[in-house]
C-alpha cells in the first residue's frame, strides 16, 4: 500500500468545502434527541457540557492536523500502515470501515423510525431504506466532487430549518436554567460525553485530506464547521430546556423535533411534518459522506471496485434494517455507536499522535513522505 497518494487535479476539491463537509456529516439525526441525553446528566447546566464537548472537538481536530502534517499527502489508512505495519494496519483500517458502516446504519434506522412514527406508520422499512439508498448510491458513483457538491447543496438548503425555532425562543422560561452551575464536574463531563453521537464524523478529515487541493487553507473551514455545529447544538439544547424544562426533555424522544410543533402558520397546522420531510436533506449529506468513506476504504485497503463495494454495502444495509426495527433495538445500536465513537474519534487520535511523532522522528521526513510498501 502506498503511504502517500498522488491525486489527479480532477479529483481534488478546494479547502473551503470542508466547512460544508464537517457540518454535513455532523448535523444529522443525532441532534434531534441530543438535548435529552445531555440533560439526563447535566440538567439545566447542559450548555456547559456542550461547551466542553466543543472545546474537545477543537483539540482533537488540532491533533488530527498535527498527525497529517507529518506526511506529504496521506490518509488514515496510509498512516496506520506506516505505524503498525501491513497486517495490523489493515486490521485497523477494517475497524475504521466497520465503524463508519455502523454509524451509517444508525443514521438510516433512526430517521426511518422518525418517519414511520410521525408520517407513514405502515410504510415498510425496506422501502424507506431503498428510497434513501438511491440518492446515496447515485452520488457516490459520480465521484468525490459530486459527493461534495451534493453535500454543499443539501446543507445550504437546510439552513432555514434552524431559523424557524424563533417561536419557541419567544416562549422560553429563563427560570428553567436556575439554579446555575449546580451540576458537578462529573455530571458535566458525562453530559459532554453524551454529545458524542451528535458530534461524530469530523474524523472524516483523516480520510478526505489527500483530496484537498490547497491544504494550507484547510484549518479555517474545518474549525468554522465545528463551531457552526457546536452553535446549532448549543442553541437547540438551550431552547429545548427553556421551552420544556430539563425534567420534561429527559423523557422526550426527540425534543428538538417537538419544538417545531409550536410553529404554526395560518395555512399550515402541523409544521413539524414538513420539518421531518425536510430533515431528509440533513440526513442525506451525513449518509453520503459515510458511504463514501466506506467505499473509499474498501478500495484503499483491498482494491475493491467502487461499484462492487457500494452494491455489497447497500444490500447489507437493506438486510440489517429489516432486523433492527424496534425502538429498543435502535436505542441499543445508537448507544453502542456513541460509546465506541468516543474512544474511536476522541481517544484514538490522542494515542496515535505520539506514535506518529516517534515513527517519523526515526527517519528524515522526506523518507517517510516517499515510502511505499514493497
Amino acid at each position: 500500500m502506498k503511504i502517500n497518494l498522488n491525486i489527479s487535479p480532477g479529483e481534488r476539491i478546494r479547502a473551503h468545502y470542508l466547512f460544508f463537509i464537517i457540518i454535513g456529516i455532523q448535523i444529522g439525526v443525532g441532534i434531534l434527541g441530543a438535548p435529552r441525553y445531555i440533560a439526563e446528566h447535566a440538567h439545566q447546566d447542559s450548555w456547559i457540557s456542550i461547551l466542553i464537548a466543543y472545546i474537545g472537538t477543537l483539540i482533537i481536530t488540532a491533533i488530527m492536523f498535527a498527525i497529517l502534517s507529518r506526511y506529504e499527502n496521506t490518509d488514515i489508512f496510509g498512516i496506520q500502515h506506516h505505524i503498525f505495519g501491513n497486517f495490523l494496519g489493515k486490521f485497523m483500517g477494517i475497524v475504521c470501515i466497520l465503524f463508519f458502516f455502523i454509524q451509517l446504519l444508525t443514521t438510516l434506522i433512526t430517521y426511518i423510525e422518525v418517519v414511520q412514527i410521525f408520517l407513514f406508520p405502515s410504510m415498510p422499512t425496506v422501502v424507506m431504506t431503498f428510497l434513501l439508498l438511491i440518492p446515496i448510491c447515485y452520488s457516490i458513483l459520480g465521484g468525490l466532487r459530486i459527493v461534495v457538491g451534493v453535500v454543499f447543496l443539501f446543507s445550504f438548503l437546510s439552513f432555514w430549518i434552524v431559523v424557524l425555532i424563533y417561536d419557541p425562543i419567544t416562549r422560553m422560561d429563563v427560570t428553567h436554567f436556575l439554579p446555575m452551575f449546580e451540576a458537578s464536574l462529573t455530571d458535566l463531563l458525562k453530559g459532554a460525553k453524551a454529545t458524542t453521537f451528535t458530534l461524530l464524523g469530523f474524523n472524516i478529515l483523516l480520510y478526505i485530506y489527500p483530496f484537498i487541493d490547497n491544504k494550507e487553507n484547510a484549518k479555517k473551514p474545518v474549525y468554522l464547521g465545528l463551531t457552526f455545529t457546536g452553535f446549532v447544538l448549543l442553541v437547540s439544547t438551550i431552547v429545548s430546556i427553556g421551552y420544556f424544562s430539563p425534567n420534561d426533555i429527559s423523557i422526550m424522544s426527540w425534543p428538538v423535533l417537538s419544538l417545531y410543533k409550536s410553529v404554526q402558520f395560518s395555512f399550515m397546522e402541523r409544521f413539524d411534518y414538513i420539518v421531518i420531510v425536510e430533515w431528509m436533506l440533513v440526513v442525506l449529506p451525513t449518509s453520503i459522506l459515510l458511504m463514501w468513506a466506506i467505499v473509499y476504504g474498501m478500495e484503499r485497503l483491498f482494491q475493491v471496485q467502487q461499484k462492487a463495494s457500494l452494491l455489497g454495502s447497500s444490500i447489507l444495509l437493506l438486510i440489517l434494517c429489516l432486523f433492527i426495527t424496534t425502538d429498543l433495538q435502535i436505542q441499543k445500536v445508537t448507544n453502542f455507536v456513541g460509546d465506541i465513537g468516543f474512544w474511536f474519534v476522541f481517544v484514538y487520535p490522542v494515542i496515535l499522535f505520539p506514535l506518529v511523532l516517534l515513527k517519523t522522528k526515526r527517519k528524515p521526513l522526506k523518507e517517510v513522505q516517499n515510502e511505499k510498501d514493497s
